[in-house]
């Protein structure tokens, strides 16, 4: 039984979305899969043998204790409580890879944990050691609920775990805190990862006082989004996205497939072509998307759009848990044969969607990207409506650019999971670790067929974008 609970701060309305959308079919969480080689003279068993000695601890960190529940104040809105005695036993679990060990089966089993709903009477994490792998390395998979934190606020908890020293030992579990903290048991305390009760209202004042300042510019900026959108110009809304196999009802079952290529290929390719590596990854995602839908007679004539999320997370705001991400539509140009012209498609339509947002306040950027989402939201809901979402989600998370160790276990290769939606069925995200990017393809079983083909149609155009561009 997991024990009592003290009340947190209400959860912000960008955070309870992923709860109120949430059903069997429409799991709401986000993942990695990392991939770790044991330091010499050990193996996985050891590991287990430290992830067992860390649960006889019981200690967790302050974010991972937070339990979603209604009825916080007079609305019934959601909000967090705070677990003061978390059943580890239940979150972190051992799991064992079939014969042969491979990648195969690794993703296979995957796939599977991803599509799991998290179980709400608890705090929504979980957390699996994968042993049986074939050349001697272990994995860990670790799914949180996108209410609780979005890419990048989950990658900083797992860097938080991690250390660059591969001699550092006596470290701790990924779910407990980096510096042991005392539970603060004295009423209307502050509490770990919170604040105290007793600030509620003043902390409600002054979020009620800066939301009235914006209120003023929030309907300019509006009518700018759809005035952008009207005249096919890079923003958080788009009105030409093509129906496509993409764009279709979701069941819960997961499909994912994943690979890394080395980073220095994608920013050559970015300072040959005065673009970012972002605009790389989209046009990567591009010509594999045209090559996988082409191949299966379902390229639609007009080209895809992508939903884009953008992080809105200042160098102060970085370690603020949560979601704080803003979103853009980025024309693929899917419709293009030449991947020169594809990348240049891309960069133009990620430019006018950046200069449109620099000028924009956080709350107007969120206003925006609210109506830009608005036709998927109503899609999670059952709720059908004239503007068809953006066709995929791509987004680029970025990850610790040095190698990092879990007492002596070096990480070679993290993989992101993330969420497919009704009228979303395919997720790409990406996150570069070290000297490498590594591409996360989520989808739906029952609406789209098996991803691996997309994985060397990817390799393939970064091939041809290196062409391109006279590497």
């Amino acid at each position: 039984m997991e024990g009592p609970k003290l009340l947190l701060l209400p959860m912000s309305p960008t955070d309870s979305m992923f709860l109120l959308g949430e059903s069997r079919g429409h799991p709401m969480h986000v993942g990695g899969l990392a991939v770790f080689e044991p330091p010499d003279g050990a193996d996985a068993r050891d590991v287990r043998a430290l992830l067992d000695a860390a649960l006889a601890r019981g200690e967790v960190a302050p974010l991972l204790r937070k339990r979603a529940a209604r009825s916080v104040t007079s609305l019934g809105q959601w909000g967090w409580e705070h677990e003061t005695d978390v059943d580890l036993g239940h979150h972190v679990r051992h799991d064992a890879l079939p014969a042969p060990g491979g990648t195969t089966e690794l993703m296979d089993l995957v796939s599977r944990l991803h599509a799991g709903l998290l179980d709400r009477s608890r705090p929504l994490w979980e957390f699996h050691l994968i042993e049986g792998l074939a050349d001697g390395r272990f994995a860990v998979y670790m799914k949180i609920h996108h209410s609780l934190a979005d890419g990048v606020s989950a990658m900083k908890l797992l860097r938080s775990a991690l250390t660059e020293d591969p001699d550092k030992r006596g470290m701790p579990a990924p779910w407990e805190p980096v510096v042991r903290e005392r539970h603060l048991a004295a009423a209307g305390a502050p509490t770990p990862g919170g604040v105290s009760p007793l600030d509620l209202p003043a902390a409600a004042l002054r979020a009620v006082s800066g939301a009235a300042r914006e209120v003023a510019g929030l309907l300019p900026v509006l009518a700018g989004t759809v005035d952008r959108a009207l005249h096919h110009r890079g923003g958080a809304l788009t009105l030409s996205a093509p129906s496509s196999m993409l764009n279709v009802p979701i069941g819960g079952a997961r499909r994912f497939a994943a690979r890394s290529w080395p980073l220095e290929r994608l920013r050559l390719v970015a300072k040959h072509a005065d673009a970012t590596v972002n605009d790389v990854v989209l046009a990567m995602c591009s010509g594999a998307l045209r090559t996988f839908m082409g191949a299966l007679g379902a390229l639609p004539e007009h080209p895809l759009i992508a939903m884009v999320p953008v992080s809105l997370r200042g160098e102060k705001r970085e370690a603020k848990t949560g979601n704080e991400i803003g979103m853009l539509s980025c024309n693929l140009g899917t419709h293009l044969d030449d991947p020169a012209l594809r990348l240049e498609t891309v960069r133009a339509a990620m430019s006018e969607g950046k200069d449109a947002m620099a000028v924009m306040s956080r709350t107007q950027v969120l206003a925006a990207s609210a109506l830009g989402t608005a036709a998927l939201a109503l899609g999670m809901f059952g709720i059908g409506g004239p503007v068809r979402p953006p066709n995929v989600m791509i987004s680029n998370v970025p990850g610790p650019q040095a190698p990092l160790y879990w007492n002596g276990a070096r990480m070679t290769a993290l993989y992101p999971l993330s969420i497919p939606v009704d009228g979303q069925a395919l997720n790409i995200t990406c996150t570069s670790t070290g000297d490498e990017i590594a591409f996360g393809l989520t989808g739906c079983r029952r609406g789209l067929p098996g991803l691996a083909p997309m994985l060397d149609h990817l390799d393939d155009e970064l091939g041809a974008l290196e062409h391109a561009v006279g590497l």
